[in-house]
């Protein structure tokens, strides 16, 4: 299969590293134009050199803004105004027991993984479905699904993304406009990848060894046993962009590595 995606302009949040920054190299290796996110402008400005050197055709952009904010949404949108594919990928997780968590936290994770999805999406679909094509795509994951007791708040936003999909996904039906979710597993993210460093680093093992019994302990059902790349969630994404899925909308994709004990 060929994907072309030459002519189409997309915007990835979050994408200066991780699973961001993979899908926004997988949809310029397919020909888009991609605009890339991040809330810091020496880490848009870094991802852009990096991605720039790593291929030298590609039409890359990058602008810093907190879409965790209303203020920083609008500063975005101001300087991408229009896109053909949407991938809203920002969000972040910490570990927290429950009875610790404070109102201050629920509502900066809320605003973080969902509300940033909802106001890029809120700005960039009413033109979509006037041109009659367009591709959203959420980042959710499989805590979305099989809540981990020590990120219920974190599972709550990821749950939060499967409904906002699904009801989005309703609202441009028969469209052109597609919405859909990707439920990653266990990934060599950024966040995830620095966790089990600094677990490695703490009990004098190798980090291999911390990704074995993190997956033993904490995600024993996988049946890949091992984490997941960046680029293989990368590439679900790229294909859900592409013109070849337009049968599929509405749908929450797994790239999870078979943790969830789950048949449809």
């Amino acid at each position: 299969m060929i994907i072309d995606l030459k002519g189409r302009k997309a915007v990835v949040t979050g994408s200066t590293a991780g699973i961001g920054r993979a899908i926004a190299e997988g949809l310029a290796r397919s020909g888009a134009a991609v605009v890339i996110n991040g809330r810091g402008e020496d880490r848009v400005a870094a991802a852009l050199r990096e991605i720039r050197e790593l291929l030298p055709d590609a039409d890359i952009t990058g602008f810093a803004a907190d879409l965790a904010t209303e203020k920083g949404a609008e500063a975005f949108t101001a300087q991408a105004a229009d896109c053909d594919i949407l991938v809203n990928n920002m969000g972040t997780a910490k570990p927290k027991p429950f009875l610790e968590l404070t109102d201050a936290d629920w509502r900066e994770m809320f605003e973080i993984n969902v509300m940033s999805g909802v106001r890029m999406t809120r700005h960039y679909l009413p033109e979509m479905t006037k041109r009659g094509w367009g591709r959203v795509v959420f980042i959710s994951s499989e805590s979305a699904l099989a809540v981990p007791k020590d990120m219920i708040d974190y599972a709550m936003t990821k749950t939060a993304q499967l409904a906002i999909s699904r009801g989005l996904a309703e609202v441009a039906g028969g469209t052109g406009v597609t919405v859909n979710s990707v439920l990653p597993g266990p990934t060599n993210s950024e966040i995830l990848s620095n966790w089990m460093k600094a677990t490695a680093q703490s009990q004098g093992i190798t980090q291999e060894e911390a990704e074995q019994q993190f997956l033993k302990t904490m995600r024993p059902t996988t049946l890949l046993n091992r984490f997941t790349t960046t680029e293989e969630v990368a590439n679900i994404v790229v294909y859900i962009c592409s013109e070849q899925a337009s049968g599929t909308t509405g749908a929450a994709l797994r790239v999870d590595g078979g943790v969830l004990r789950q048949i449809v």
